[in-house]
């Protein structure tokens, strides 16, 4: 046997031998190195390694196939004692053939075990190579259920993605009516915009009219009460008259009298009778006089009947015709309620849109749902492809299928909601425009938080839910009764600083545009004008309108230098205290008693003037060039500390004065030779309080005797400007008259009117929720943008 494996040629290591091909007795060779692999592709394992892999189960199946012919363990064979017992050569002794023939049995017996394990082994691989021809079957077989599978997940995607483009077209088709819809609802706005200022029109046109007549009822009023005046006066003269008329009488009487007694004294005052006769005769001239001026009285007095007669008819036509003037006014008012009415539908129109507008944002949320759903089971056709191992090129075409799916999904969500987000940006635009071209003043409510020390039994502000009020309406119950009022915009006590800021960013822009802006806030003491203002700049979450108007002109600027522009800045803040104007930003301070001597008249004096072009300036007042945030931060706070506060009953820290912030832009474009002037105009005016509350004594009262005249001169100016008046009170205080062309040129002119929610301040409230409405109804003119072809050199500061 071992001359026989030596002679054969060795087998070459690539040749590959199958199961079928080989006879059994010469499926294997125990050679050094194993060369053929089983059907699966795998090498086959060293004697060493099946050994290992059999140690667990060949002691049991050994036990069963050899136990019966020795108790013994069945001898496992390595591959160095396999090839030492075919190489082993015995040599025989010439004369020990017992050792010999021993030596030859243990040879055999040896062969014989290897045998045995060999012919084990192999069927043992038999097995595992119909075991594994199995496995592959079965393996074939999920392979092909697993293919039909996935091609059953593509059709599904595949109708998905169809039923996803309808849905989509569907969506945009909806888009499109609502664009369309939207573009009627804003054109017939429009028209209802023009009927509406003609009936406003209309009805000031029958108010003016209405009011010549009041006059001239007014007017014939006075002349009936002037000729009762003049009857009285003439009753009384009659009177007069008689008294006078008796009095001559009595008068005859006691000259007949003392006629009788002459004629008995006839002979002693002869020379006195001629006299007494002259003297009476006098007298009845004169009584006969004023018997004539008394028939003369008499028809003067029928006169006087008459025209008062004619009088009283006048004053009846004059009433008739006032009554006919009221019939056609209550006919107008008529006419104005429809176009309310109209109105209204228009606004539940828009109302109905922002619903489809939100049952769109449904459908988005449903299509990022489904698309959420379908990267999911992209997910696990992934995970199955990976498992049944399928072509890559098939798994990457249907991934990018997906993917584009997904990005043309993402993108008609994203292009949804652009539309939304501009849908609302040209709303709040509209409504910009319908108040610039109104000439309205813009009113802003803000209501402040509750404090520790406010009195909160039973709340007395509200907020109204309904669409048409949402976020413009506010409720104040006093004594039982609710008043409400519609603002152009109303910020609850959790409104931020920067949510504030967000709604006035883009009149604050304008400012960059050539436009005159300006901002004030009105309201009571303690209410939280200075906090919306100012705030707190060391806190960038508090920080106030005016250092956030800063921090945007700035970045604005430094973007638009991209496109040509270069701005020019400057700054100056004032304050109005007790009538007289202070320089919040003068390098030398005035002490006490220098502000004593200018507040009396003696010192620096600063003079308000107005030009040819609307501009207002401050005489001797500090102009400073600003360049950056830093600088206008470091001014603002040289203000702060400047300005006059004071402690009251109401507040901690009052302010005592009117703070005026005031930065002048002038933007030149290097490209275009054009040049814009704008003016931002931020003020802080002093809280009206009442003097029952406050406890102000002394200097405090003095203070707000001051600023109750101004807030009243600024309130005159106001009921002037709702009432068109030919004369408007502008020259009445320094704020009114620093203010005129902010009320009453073509600025562009915002109010805070902030309130408290303290229940003890109600009446103060409604006060200024009563004032903010009258100002909200005001017409100030359509703004106009300062814009020249060439630069100017112009350096002074002005207010507006």
């Amino acid at each position: 046997m071992a001359s026989r494996n030596q002679n054969r040629p060795p087998r070459s290591p690539s040749t590959k031998i199958g199961v079928d091909e080989v006879p059994l007795d010469k499926r294997r060779r125990i050679t050094g190195k194993t060369d053929s692999q089983s059907s699966m592709g795998r090498p086959r394992l060293p004697f060493s390694s099946v050994n290992k892999r059999q140690e667990v189960g060949a002691a049991s199946e050994t036990a069963s196939v050899e136990g019966s012919d020795c108790g013994e363990a069945e001898r496992v064979f390595t591959k160095e004692e396999v090839e030492e017992l075919l190489n082993k050569k015995y040599k025989e002794k010439k004369f020990d053939h017992k050792g010999n023939a021993q030596q030859l049995a243990a040879y055999h017996k040896n062969l014989k075990d290897c045998i045995k394990w060999y012919l084990k082994v192999e069927k043992e691989h038999l097995l595992e190579v119909e075991r594994l021809q199995n496995l592959l079957n079965s393996a074939e077989k999920k392979c092909e259920d697993t293919e039909v599978e996935m091609k059953n997940v593509v059709d599904e995607l595949n109708a998905i993605n169809s039923n996803l483009r309808q849905t989509i077209a569907t969506l945009e088709e909806k888009l499109a009516k609502e664009e369309s819809e939207k573009m009627d609802a804003i054109s017939s706005h429009r028209k209802e915009k023009d009927a509406r200022a003609a009936a406003e029109k209309l009805q000031v046109a029958l108010s003016g009219e209405l009011e010549k007549v009041r006059e001239a009822k007014l007017v014939v009023e006075q002349r009936a009460i002037k000729f009762e005046d003049d009857y009285n006066r003439t009753q009384e003269y009659n009177k007069s008259l008689q008294q006078y008329n008796s009095k001559l009488q009595s008068d005859v009487n006691t000259m007949d009298e003392s006629r009788k007694r002459a004629e008995n004294e006839k002979l002693t005052m002869v020379e006195n009778l001629s006299n007494l006769r002259g003297h009476k005769k006098a007298l009845e001239d004169q009584l006969a006089s004023l018997k004539a001026s008394h028939d003369d009285a008499l028809k003067q007095k029928e006169c006087l009947r008459g025209q008062l007669q004619e009088v009283r008819d006048d004053r009846d036509h004059h009433v008739k015709e006032n009554h006919d003037l009221k019939a056609e006014v209550v006919k107008h008012f008529a006419e104005l309620d429809k176009l309310a009415r109209k109105t209204k539908e228009l606004e539940e129109t828009c109302s109905s849109q922002m619903m489809q507008i939100d049952s769109l944002k449904h459908e988005r949320d449903q299509l990022r749902h489904e698309r959420d759903v379908l990267k999911q089971e992209r997910d696990s056709a992934l995970e199955k492809i990976e498992m049944v191992d399928l072509s890559a090129s098939e798994i990457s075409t249907r991934f990018e299928e997906q993917k584009r799916v997904e990005r043309e999904l993402r993108g008609r969500i994203a292009e949804f909601e652009q539309k939304i987000f501009e849908g609302e940006r040209l709303r709040k635009k509209l409504h910009n425009d319908i108040l610039e071209l109104k000439g309205n003043i813009r009113v802003f409510c803000r209501v402040r938080p509750l404090l520790p020390d406010d009195a909160t039994e039973v709340p007395v502000i509200s907020y109204p839910t309904s669409t048409e009020d949402q976020g413009r309406g506010i409720d104040l119950v006093q004594t039982g009764q609710k008043y409400h009022f519609t603002f152009d915009k109303v910020f609850d006590h959790a409104a931020s600083q920067q949510d504030v800021f967000v709604e006035i960013s883009q009149l604050v822009q304008s400012a960059l545009d050539g436009y005159k802006v300006c901002i004030f806030a009105y309201g009571q003491t303690g209410s939280g004008k200075t906090y919306t203002m100012m705030g707190r700049p060391e806190n960038p979450d508090q920080k106030g309108l005016i250092p956030r108007s800063v921090d945007q002109i700035f970045q604005t600027s430094q973007s638009l230098q991209a496109q040509g522009w270069k701005y020019r800045m400057q700054a100056s803040m004032l304050e109005i205290y007790n009538e007289t104007i202070r320089d919040l930003l003068s390098s030398n301070r005035p002490s006490g008693a220098e502000l004593t001597r200018t507040e009396s008249g003696v010192g620096k004096q600063y003079t308000i003037k107005h030009d040819v072009n609307g501009n207002t300036h401050v005489s001797d007042l500090t102009i400073i060039d600003v360049c950056s945030k830093r600088e206008i931060s470091s001014l603002l706070q040289q203000a702060a500390q400047s300005r006059s506060v004071g402690k009251t009953h109401m507040n901690e820290q009052s302010s005592r004065s009117h703070l005026v912030f005031t930065l002048r832009i002038t933007g030149i474009n290097e490209n275009t030779e054009q040049q814009v002037q704008g003016v931002l105009n931020l003020i802080d005016l002093a809280g009206s309080e009442r003097l029952s509350r406050s406890g102000a004594t002394g200097d405090r009262l003095k203070e707000t005797q001051a600023i109750n005249k101004s807030l009243s001169s600024l309130s005159d100016v106001i009921f002037a400007l709702a009432k068109k008046e030919d004369h408007v009170p502008f020259r009445n205080s320094k704020l009114t008259y620093l203010l005129q062309p902010c009320l009453g040129g073509d600025s562009k002119t915002l109010m805070f009117v902030n309130v408290s929610p303290d229940s003890t301040s109600v009446g103060e409230s409604l006060c200024s929720l009563r004032f903010a409405h009258r100002v909200n109804a005001c017409e100030i003119g359509v703004p106009r943008r300062q814009t020249t072809a060439r630069p100017t050199s112009d350096s002074r500061l002005s207010y507006g």
